[in-house]
This record gives structure tokens, sequence and C-alpha cells, in this order.
């Protein structure tokens, strides 16, 4: 969706940068990652940032996210915590935060910015789709304080943590910029904020914390644009590769359960593509183990991966045979029956065999057993 015109026209005829505001204080992850998001676009890549929650300053701001009480494309507001606001991207029930504010209305924008890909055209509106559900939703949730799974559902089956993940979140880590020492040889680049002025030359308590928000926008953004690119450079290519390799399945498995995916030097992320073509072809399930290479020599030995229950997911729909687990070699040779066995993974979900035909014979024996 292109930029407000009012603020165009306002930019159009000013010769200094435009200033993206924000509040100051505590932040979390989703004006983080909203801020890094509206500099990529090429109108706000040398904007200022102001961090204040004082109206009269963000009034003179080109764009505000995560304050003020508005959400209002027209005139580039894009604050969700007012009581009336419901807003959730298109076809999805996660409220939104900043972050899919921004995305929702400059996404398409920021995809053609990094990758070229024009908006409105079909490979720009499936990663601008696949980046919120795969990045974006998440921090939508973690702000609005959405959890992935219904806590009482939880509570009530008797299910509890075996360990806590909060240090391994985006948003933990996040929050611990909120209390991190920054380099006091460091200013707060191209950061205006309310309170601003060191004091004989010194960063102030505001400079710093300034400069603690920039390390972790350009944190999560740097995760975000990773996975942006690798979306873009892998994964939207890798769709043809394995929709033909699951339309030719059977030639391996009558019943469609070993797919073999080509092997190519800039991989092919299959897991995700594979789920897609099951649902659309109405096979959810049917595939039970992808059959791949680990190099592009000749003589490269192969793998098979068990297919996970879910995408990310740790259980897989048919693990190896347990008699194979944890062996190797000549003994992974024997108790498999197949010649030129490497190895089986201790918890079933991959293994290895020095040729694709080793490798296909065992799958077929595996999906038998």
């Amino acid at each position: 969706m292109s930029e407000p015109s009012l603020k165009k026209l306002k930019m159009s005829n000013s010769s200094s940068p435009p200033t993206i505001g924000t509040h100051n204080g505590h932040f979390h992850a989703d004006e983080a990652l909203a801020v890094y998001l509206l500099r990529l676009l090429p109108t706000y890549t040398n904007a200022n940032l102001v961090r204040t929650r004082d109206p009269s300053l963000l009034e003179t701001c080109d764009v505000v996210c995560d304050v003020g009480g508005v959400h209002d494309h027209s005139v580039a507001r894009y604050d969700h915590h007012q009581r009336e606001f419901t807003a959730t991207f298109p076809d999805r029930h996660t409220k939104l935060s900043s972050a899919g504010l921004v995305w929702m209305h400059y996404g398409a924008d920021i995809v053609e910015a990094v990758t070229g890909l024009p908006a409105g055209q079909a490979d720009n509106t499936l990663l601008f789709n696949k980046l919120y559900d795969d990045f974006i939703e998440a921090f939508d949730a973690n702000d609005n304080g959405i959890a992935q799974y219904d806590p009482a559902a939880i509570r009530k089956a008797g299910i509890e943590k075996k360990f806590s993940d909060k240090g391994f979140s985006m948003a933990g880590v996040v929050n611990r910029f909120n209390y991190a020492q920054a380099d006091p040889r460091e200013a707060a680049k191209k950061s205006v904020s309310t309170d601003s002025n060191g004091v004989n030359g010194k960063e102030n308590p505001q400079q710093e914390e300034d400069t603690r928000f920039l390390k972790a926008s350009q944190f999560v953004g740097e995760q975000f644009t990773s996975e942006l690119l690798d979306k873009a450079q892998s994964w939207l290519p890798a769709r043809a590769v394995v929709k033909e390799a699951f339309t030719s399945r059977n030639q391996y498995d009558s019943k469609g359960r070993i797919i073999v995916i080509p092997y190519k030097s800039e991989g092919v992320p299959w897991s995700d593509h594979l789920y897609a073509l099951e649902e659309e072809a109405g096979e959810q399930g049917s595939t039970l183990y992808a059959l791949f290479a680990e190099n592009g020599e000749k003589d490269s030995k192969w793998r098979i991966r068990a297919v996970p229950l879910e995408l990310g997911g740790f259980e897989n729909r048919k693990a190896l045979p347990e008699a194979w687990r944890g062996v190797r070699d000549d003994d992974l040779s024997k108790v498999s029956g197949v010649e030129g066995g490497v190895f089986v993974h201790a918890g079933g979900f991959i293994g290895g065999n020095k040729t694709f035909e080793g490798a296909l014979e065992m799958a077929k024996k595996a999906v038998e057993i």
C-alpha cells in the first residue's frame, strides 16, 4: 500500500529528512521492528527518530508508531493501544501491534524495496503474506498478550512446561536491551528525544536509552531482513522444485510416501511447500520420508528425513525404525539389510546412506515397518 499522499506532499516540499516518532521509556519488540521496517522504505531511509510522549513533538513527525492513540493511514499514524482498536491482518485473527500495522500498510512496498519484486506482483504478495505468518504475527501476539495456545485449556489438560524459553524469544532479547549498559562512547545516532541534551559532553539517560533502542531495532531488523531474503532467494524458488518432486513421487512408492528432493546449491527448503501441496491435493500426511543429496557431486551421500508432524516440530509422521536408531556404518547395514549405511540419528528423524539407491531402499523398508 502506498504512503499517505499528504505526507508525500509535506516531505517533497522540505529539504530536511523526514522524522519517525515513537514513545520513549521502556520499549518492546513491536516498535523496535516497526521503526526498522519504516527505514527500509526509500522515503524513510535517512529519517530522524524522535522518541517522546509529548503530543506537540509527535505532531511534527511525518510518521508515528506505537504512541499517540491514533490509527489512521491517511496521516501516517500507527498506534494500537486505543480501547476501540481491533484491526487484524487480512484473513487473520491476531490483533495488530505497531509492527503489524506498519507491515499491513507498507509491507508490499518493503518487499519491493528489499527484493526488487514489484508490489502487486504474485511473488511479492506471496512474500508479503508469508513474512506476516512466519515472522511478524508473533510480534503482534506478544505485544497484545495473546498466547500461542489457550492457557486455560493447557491448565485443564494438566500440561506443564519442561523449561522456560523466555530468554530464547525475540521479545526476551529486546527486553534485555532495556537494561543493558550502552557503550558511553556511542551517541544515539539520528535520534532526537525529549530532554536529550547531555551535560558536559556526556550522554544523559535519555540518550543512553535511545542508543539501546536503536540497538534493539537493529537486532530485530537484521533478523527480519535475513528472513525476507531467505524466503525470496531460497523459499520462493523452491516452490516449483518441490511441486515437481511432489507430482512425481509415486515413481518411488505407489502410495506417494517417499519424495525425492533434487539438490540445488542454494538449498531447497521443502517441508513448508510439501505441507501446502498435500493440502491442495487433499492428501495431508501422506508423505513420510524425504530424500536429498548432501552435495551436488555424483558420489554424494544421501539423507533420509522423516517428515515432521508439523512445521518446525520435533515429532515425526513416522520415525525411522527403532532398531536402526543410533546405529552406524556396517552395523547399520546389517540391521537394516541395506548396503552402504552411514547412520541413523538416535532420535529417528534422519539417517544417511552412501548412495541414492541405498537411501531409497532404506525408505522403502521403513515405510513398511
